[in-house]
């Protein structure tokens, strides 16, 4: 393996905005890392991307055990925290919110992201690498239902701040895609069509443009990054 191959580890990569990052990735040679709950559609992204496969939850400490393990002592180029968790579907409104429920999105939206970030910031470091954790308008708007969601998701915009302003040699990015053709975005309107919703292809090139042109550490909306032609 060629000693200057970038590696980048992807997490909620079985689907979604994730696998289709892996994809491109893996189409520029990188050496991947994923992670993601649905062993089945992960194996997919697996035999596609020749990747290393963690299949599991990573709000079990034992999975980013396991995370820990296949990253090792090598530098990482990228992080992406892409795994999310939505919440109860239909999305309640805070008065009736399960406090159970809203526990575990917090789980995984934001205590699993720090962590996983607590274990590759070393390898980040190594490689002078990039962080990025995905946002959402939900962290920023007020929308009747989102409350559990887009909490956590604010509440993991300022960690990804100040762990930002702690480490100025690295780039640490927030980056909110905006809405998207998925099965966590459909399983927030049950029995609406999002049809007209983009595809996450289309967000690709964004985000290849951050970690190509390493803009200050900070919070990026995807509909706002110019991408060069």
């Amino acid at each position: 393996m060629p000693e200057n191959k970038k590696r980048a580890l992807i997490t909620g990569a079985s689907a979604g905005l994730g696998r289709v990052v892996a994809l491109a990735l893996a189409e520029r040679d990188w050496e991947l890392i994923i992670v993601a709950r649905g062993a089945d559609r992960l194996e997919a992204v697996r035999s596609a991307t020749r990747a290393t496969a963690v299949a599991g939850d990573v709000a079990d400490p034992a999975v980013r055990a396991r995370i820990a393990s296949a990253v090792g002592d090598k530098g990482l180029d990228l992080v992406l925290n892409n795994a999310s968790a939505l919440g109860p579907s239909p999305l309640p409104m805070l008065e009736h919110y399960p406090l159970d429920e809203l526990a575990t999105v917090f789980e995984t939206n934001v205590i699993a992201p720090l962590a996983i970030l607590q274990l590759t910031l070393p390898a980040l470091r190594a490689a002078d690498g990039v962080a990025v954790d995905v946002s959402s308008d939900a962290a920023i708007g007020g929308y009747e239902g989102w409350g559990g969601y887009g909490a956590s998701k604010a509440a993991l915009d300022q960690l990804t701040n100040v762990l930002a302003a702690e480490n100025p040699a690295l780039r640490i990015y927030s980056f909110d895609p905006g809405d998207m053709r998925t099965d966590m975005h459909q399983a927030a309107f049950p029995g609406e069509d999002i049809s007209d919703r983009p595809e996450p292809e289309t967000v690709v090139p964004t985000l290849l443009q951050l970690l190509e042109s390493r803009p200050p550490s900070g919070r990026y909306i995807a509909s706002e990054v110019a991408v060069a032609s």
